[in-house]
Order: structure tokens, then sequence, then C-alpha cells
């Protein structure tokens, strides 16, 4: 273990209350037991510490909103740094799977004979295929694309993301002797009625990959770009010398401004419409994305996309934050006659993405009012083999969150299969 790792581990305290598990980590890693393992030289024991809770640690470790999770919980951080939690626990992981720490999983019994299909091969997918392997069951992964990671492969920049600790990463769940089917689409290639048959039970991990719109005029015009979609698919303008407007405050419009910086804009500015302490993105990427040039606009909104067939300019409005009965944060409001325009060649709309209606409704599946998938608390839908989880279900949309809820689906499914 090098010096800099032994140094972060022994800054933490060991707390009995575990304030970094309880109330900061969405997947309730056991974050004390396994930085004191690690402080004791025990990494693979650490390791399985963590793999009681995660199967993608080396990814978490990386790219969670750490300051906002576990280091925001972190007793150290009250008077001080808190613990670097993330970087141990991507070390650990890390280590690990160099190690081959990952081929000394057991194995159990319990779901053995029981077959599974997980539709969707991102972090809830990946997660879930993970836990029912480990309890025996035979899994197979219907995947779209021609490779695994969903949102961590085609949506995550390599800066952030290196490709390979991420298939290192799903090699080590593969390795629990799970199949994978590429390009196979559902609503095209498979259809879910035949996949009820053939399996005991399926999990839909399908994410909402539908860019959400403004409804803002001008926002069909071209050169309007949905981040999601833009991020997922990479097909990117040429922004050589370029303006570029990025709409949100969360991951994916720094995600989406710092590659496109990187790809030679001359200018970008992410305009969010609260102020930057209400910016859901992480802290870090918004401070690297300073460091890289990225201007920011805060108490701004977008009320116009203008030009002749392509994007020529925006309007704006400045907003100011008012507190409304029965809201839980303030909420933005436009301030009159305080709009303005600035030149512009490209919009990216980076404010959330949707589930596909469309293919629910193709495979007789129920949506909720909000436009999700409708489940039970068992995240099943009732009366059949079929569960759900992540972004598809309306869950909080960041990995760790969409990782617990392939973790619970697995639960689950254990439980209905077990009295099946």
């Amino acid at each position: 273990m090098n010096e800099q790792i032994q140094n972060l581990a022994n800054y933490c305290l060991n707390c009995t209350v575990k304030p970094c598990s309880k109330n900061g980590c969405p997947l309730s890693n056991d974050i004390p037991t396994f930085i004191k393992l690690t402080k004791e030289g025990k990494l693979e024991q650490a390791y399985q510490t963590l793999l009681k809770t995660t199967a993608l640690g080396s990814v978490c470790g990386r790219i969670c909103p750490h300051q906002k999770q576990c280091q925001g919980s972190c007793v150290r951080g009250i008077k001080g740094e808190p613990v670097n939690i993330g970087e141990l626990e991507a070390y650990v992981f890390d280590t690990a799977l160099k190690n081959g720490y990952d081929k000394n999983i057991e194995i159990e019994t319990t779901l053995k004979g029981k077959k599974v299909a997980i539709i969707g091969g991102g972090p809830a997918g990946l997660t879930a295929s993970s836990f029912l392997a480990r309890k025996g069951a035979t899994i197979t992964i219907y995947e779209k694309y021609g490779e695994l990671g969903g949102i961590l492969s085609h949506g995550i920049p390599e800066f952030r993301l290196q490709r390979e600790i991420l298939h290192r990463t799903i090699q080590s769940i593969l390795n629990l002797g799970i199949e994978v089917k590429y390009h196979q689409e559902l609503g095209k290639d498979i259809q879910l009625n035949a996949l009820q048959k053939q399996y005991d039970a399926v999990f839909l991990a399908l994410g909402a990959n539908i860019p959400r719109k403004m409804n803002v005029e001008g926002e069909e015009l071209e050169g309007v770009f949905g981040g999601n979609t833009l991020l997922e698919l990479a097909n990117h303008p040429n922004y050589t010398n370029k303006q570029v407007a990025i709409i949100g405050g969360g991951n994916v419009a720094m995600d989406c401004a710092r590659t496109i910086k990187k790809l030679g804009a001359k200018r970008v500015i992410v305009i969010y419409r609260r102020s930057e302490i209400e910016m859901p993105a992480e802290v870090k990427e918004i401070s690297e994305a300073k460091q890289e040039g990225i201007e920011f606009l805060f108490q701004t909104n977008i009320n116009k996309i203008l030009g002749n067939k392509k994007v020529e300019k925006i309007e704006c409005i400045k907003t100011e934050l008012v507190q409304k009965e029965g809201e839980t944060r303030k909420v933005p409001v436009d301030i009159e006659n305080s709009n303005y325009q600035m030149d512009m060649d490209y919009v990216v709309m980076a404010v959330g993405s949707k589930v596909n209606i469309n293919l629910l409704e193709s495979q007789n599946l129920t949506n909720t009012k909000k436009n999700y998938l409708e489940v039970n608390n068992q995240k099943n839908i009732e009366g059949t083999n079929i569960f759900a989880g992540g972004d598809l279900i309306g869950s909080t949309q960041t990995v760790a969150w969409a990782a617990r809820d392939g973790r619970e689906a697995a639960i689950q499914i254990e439980k209905y299969l077990i009295t099946k």
C-alpha cells in the first residue's frame, strides 16, 4: 500500500455511529469498517466488506458526488477536510481486481437452477446481475448496444472515468458466469412477453434516455441538442470557434460543457436558473469546469432560441429565488424586463431525461402519473415475474442510486424465486 493511501486511511476516525454510511451513502457501504481494514493492510477483507453492498466500487469511488453524499456527512468535515472516502473505495476495488480477489467470490446455491433476464447493462442491471449471480442464479443480460455500462459507457466522458477501469469492473461481474446478448433492444429484437415465459424472473433496467425539453421558442432549430443524447451517441458537430450554451446544473450539464470545451469550442457557457450552491452537480466537477475556462451564469433562465433555421442567438432572463408555500426549496421566478440576448451557435438542453413511454405501451406496461414505470414497493409489477429499478421507475438519477435499486431489486427477486 502506498503512503498516500495509508495516510488517507489513518485520517478516518472509524466512527461507531457511521454517519458517512447511514446518512451519506446511497448504498449504505460500511465505510468505517472497510477503511479500518485498509489501515491494517487487509485489502481483500476490505474488498469483501464493500462487496456486501456494491459491485461498482472502482466506478463509484471516482464519479459519485462524494461531497453531497458520504464525505458530506463525514465527522472530520465539521472542522476540517472530510476523509477522502471515494479515493479509498476506488483504491480497494482497483487493487482487488488487479490482484484477482474477485475470483475468490463465493457463489452460493440459494438460486441454483433459477434463470433471470436482465434488460439493460447499466449500473442497475450490472449490480442486480452481480448480486443474483452470487446467489447462484443463471443470469443473461440483454444489451441494446455492443458494450455494457449504460450511462457509464455512453454518458460519462473518458476524463472522468477511464474506459480501462470500467471494462475491468464489468469483466469482474461477468466472471461470475453471466451471459450477455448484445444488440438486443426491447421492443425490436426481443419482446417482454416472450422473456417472461423463458425466464423465472425479468429485471428491467432500461434507464430514462429521452431528453427532456423546456418547451421554449426555437427549441426545434438546427443546433439544439439534448444533453443525454449528445453524450450517449457522441455525434458532435464541429465546435471550433463556436459558442455553446449548456442549459442545466447537473452532472450531465458539466459533462457536456467539459466535453464540448475539450472538443475545441471557443466559448462554453453553463446557464442555471438557481444559485451555484444549489447546483446538483458535484462540487469537484464545477470547480474543474471553471478551471477549464467554462463560464457560468447563475440565476438565469433561457427564454427563447433565435435564428433562421439554425441557432443564431439566445434570449435569457434573470431570476430571483422565492420561497413558496409547500415548496422545500426556493423557486426561481423570472425578473420582469431583465431579458437580454447573446450570440450563440449551439444550445445543449441538459435538463434531465424521461422514460420512453411509447416503449412501455408497446410492451403493455403501465406508467405512473409522472410517466415512470409503475411498480410496487418490492419493485415488482404486480401479479407478474417482472421487476424494475433505476431511472425507469423514477429513482434519483445518479449511478449510486441506480446501483442501489439494482441491489434492492435483486433482494426482492431472490425472495420471489425462493417462494415460487
